[in-house]
């Protein structure tokens, strides 16, 4: 058998993996991989204008698609750009592999040029990651890197490779399957822990589905939707379970949480019967924990042990992936249990607390959202960045698929949206992606309209441009006697984004009245090129309702009078 180099076997191991993409940037402890990558036509690599760049293109493209993104960097700074991205995926149980180069073994430790302890630096923010000293470990390496990463609960995985690694010789084989013998997640739910499930389901007269992130990624959506449908429990999802179930359905609470509904948030407090599929009970679910669901029994279905009991005390744990078990309870839970007054009661909180705002003749970020959900008929893929735009993007667009809406849940990166836009696109070209941003957020990423342009990655980019750090701003105005400190941008010009837009090669369009809106997302959809639309909206719009930091979260500001 031939042997090949290391960079060879890490290409050939990729392919393998059926890795068809590839996010990164060069330098010089990855050149022996980035020689190998020349001119290999099965591989299409994305050469983007910043490793965080690259690191959140891959998170968009696996939460698109389901499988693992890719990112590759070189070492030193290199790696260390990708940190933020690393932590983002971390956070948000998103399977990539981050590949970055290291100095020459016999160096490290020694403060060469560009070098950087990368495994000790992501450790925390990694389920697992490796540095390769010996060539011939390489493929067994790749190998368990994409099964740690995409199986149990997902996450990051990253290889370092010092670049003589990359110019050894071994003869390639690659593993059938890997084995690792203190890894073994548990996938099917124990049976007497579903019938005691099924139980609490019949007796319970106030219950609610609470639905985490974990029921996309398990793909759950189904058995969900039919278990709702068989017994009419009503449905809240966090924010990275947006699509998990549909927003459109009758049964829908929608989110819930700090800028959640106020019937979602009365209904879990008010709730004698809880249960969590796929969720993690983050302190921005449950607000003040001596006071969260105090009257609730609770069911918590998770792939992921330590999650269980960790935040909230839980009644009947069951640990597996969300789809086998929410299956197997399809086969006891045969009749809705009765909850007709509590159908009723929910219903006159949704009559007397919707999602609202201000309908007049302004320009309000809540109207461009709807417009943009009226526009792609609810069909695109939404992505967004932190702050205010986040939260309109998460209250009035419609998700009724998983995988539509991808933003930074657990870690809160600004910058995320537009290269994650970038992934999606890339890994479902023929739908619709919007980045739905603020005009903070995208100039932190901004650069990346030369990777969309250039690569001709025809993505949508609708800043919702308030001319502040629109959350802080809010945070400011509520508990800080309007004390904008730092948070005004100064001007809706400054930069010129539609300017920017256009010296990348990419069409910009500037809106400043309502009457514009719909045209404005209606060309940017037709347009084959990448499009940001530069809506100038009103200044001092907050995000509501809003729980304050320390409170219930039945106790909202813009709730029930």
């Amino acid at each position: 058998m031939s042997k090949l180099t290391g960079a060879e076997i890490l290409l050939e191991s990729l392919k393998h993996e059926k890795v068809k993409v590839i996010f990164g940037y060069p330098g010089g402890s990855v050149l022996p991989l980035f020689d190998k990558i020349y001119g290999r036509k099965e591989l299409h690599f994305i050469l983007t204008r910043h490793e965080q760049g690259a690191a959140h293109a891959a998170d968009g493209y696996a939460r698109a698609t389901g499988e693992v993104g890719v990112c590759v960097a070189t070492s030193g700074p290199g790696a260390t750009n990708l940190v933020t991205g690393i932590a983002t995926a971390y956070m948000d149980s998103v399977p990539i592999v981050a590949i970055t180069g290291q100095v020459k073994t016999f160096l490290i430790g020694n403060d060469a040029f560009q070098e950087a302890d990368v495994t000790g630096i992501t450790r925390p923010i990694t389920k697992h990651n490796f540095l390769v000293k010996d060539v011939s470990e390489l493929a067994k390496t790749v190998k368990e890197a994409f099964h740690i990463a995409r199986t149990g609960r997902p996450g990051p995985v990253l290889i370092d490779l010092p670049v003589d690694v990359q110019l050894a010789s071994s003869e390639f084989r690659y593993p059938r399957q890997a084995e690792i013998r203190s890894y073994k997640p548990t996938l099917e739910g124990h049976a007497g822990q579903i019938k005691r499930i099924a139980k609490a389901i019949e007796k319970s007269k106030r219950p609610i589905f609470y639905i985490g992130g974990g029921a996309i990624i398990s793909g759950a959506n189904h058995e969900l939707i039919e278990l709702v449908e068989r017994t009419h429990i009503p449905v809240t999802t966090t924010l990275m379970a947006m699509g998990a179930f549909p927003d459109t359905h009758p049964s829908s609470l929608g989110m819930l949480g700090m800028h959640g509904t106020v019937y979602a948030n009365h209904a879990m407090q008010e709730s004698d019967l809880i249960i969590a599929v796929g969720a993690r009970f983050d302190d921005r679910v449950t607000g003040k924990l001596d006071e969260f669901a105090p009257h609730a029994r609770i069911v918590h279905i998770d792939i992921d042990p330590s999650s269980v009991s960790k935040n909230v005390k839980v009644s009947i744990p069951c640990i597996g992936d969300a789809k086998r078990i929410l299956k197997q309870l399809l086969r006891f839970v045969k009749t809705a249990p009765d909850i007709d007054e509590w159908l009723i009661k929910i219903n006159g909180w949704k009559e007397k607390a919707p999602l609202k705002y201000t309908k007049d003749d302004k320009l309000r970020p809540q109207y461009v959202v709807e417009e943009i959900y009226n526009a792609t008929k609810g069909e695109a893929i939404i992505t967004t960045e932190v702050g205010q735009n986040q939260m309109w993007a998460a209250q009035y667009y419609k998700y009724t698929k998983p995988r539509t809406f991808l933003t930074s849940g657990g870690l809160g990166t600004m910058g995320y949206g537009f290269p994650a836009a970038i992934g999606a696109k890339i890994g479902k070209p023929d739908k619709v992606v919007f980045d739905i941003a603020g005009d903070g957020s995208i100039q932190m990423n901004i650069q990346e309209l030369a990777t969309a342009v250039l690569n001709k990655i025809n993505v949508k980019i609708a800043v919702l441009n308030n001319c502040y750090l629109g959350m802080v701003r809010q945070w400011q105005e509520l508990f800080y006697k309007k004390r904008y400190s730092y948070t005004y941008l100064n001007t809706c010009n400054c930069p010129d984004l539609v300017k920017v837009a256009q010296g990348y090669g990419a069409v910009g369009i500037r809106v400043t009245k309502k009457s514009e809106v719909r045209k404005a997302i209606e060309r940017a959809i037709k347009e084959p090129n990448t499009v940001l639309i530069d809506f100038n909206i009103e200044k001092e719009e907050n995000v509501m309702p809003m729980v304050p930091a320390g409170e219930a979260i039945n106790r909202m500001i813009g709730g029930m009078a």
